[in-house]
């Protein structure tokens, strides 16, 4: 199975990211999470990006608020799918992130989720690797049937208590 890699430009990303997390360990994915700044590392930023697919990456996301230039330097230096996960920071409530990362300059694609979308990031990413994995791509079969299952149940209860008949 190929491993997805997480990056965040902060620890302050953290709880957001954690929603990611808990995905990847229901769906029993592999994946790395790391800290690394595209502005206050930019080496290190560039390094596991340019390693990634040597390193047995399929996927990347990459997460940060404010000017969010994470996702775009990763995918600026590799062909792998980066998913960028804009994080809201206070001054603009994540517009700022949000718009940084989806404004890619043609060439350089970032599939966007929208602010503090970890658990759609987290999904994304698992449905590019289950293309190649059919464990995986059972394992989101299942998720996909309970979350339908449960949406029914909430109905059905919904239905019953406020519905005249």
């Amino acid at each position: 199975m190929k491993k997805i890699g997480i990056v965040m430009g902060s620890d302050s990303d953290l709880p957001v990211i954690e929603k990611a997390i808990k995905y990847l360990q229901e769906v029993g994915a592999d994946f790395t999470v790391n800290v690394y700044s595209a502005h206050r590392t930019p080496d290190e930023a560039i390094a596991f990006a340019r390693n990634a697919k040597n390193n047995g990456y399929g996927v990347l996301i990459g997460a940060a608020g404010m000017a969010a230039h994470l996702a775009g330097v990763l995918a600026a230096n590799t062909t792998l799918p980066v998913i960028g996960i804009p994080c809201k920071a206070k001054a603009l409530e994540g517009m700022d992130a949000l718009l940084a990362t989806v404004m890619m300059p043609p060439g350089i694609p970032v599939a966007t989720v929208g602010i503090d979308g970890a658990k759609n990031a987290a999904i994304l990413a698992c449905e590019i690797i289950a293309l190649t994995d059919p464990d995986l791509a059972a394992r989101l079969e299942e998720q996909r049937h309970a979350n339908t299952q449960a949406i029914l149940e909430k109905n059905a209860q919904i239905n019953a208590e406020y519905s005249s008949h």
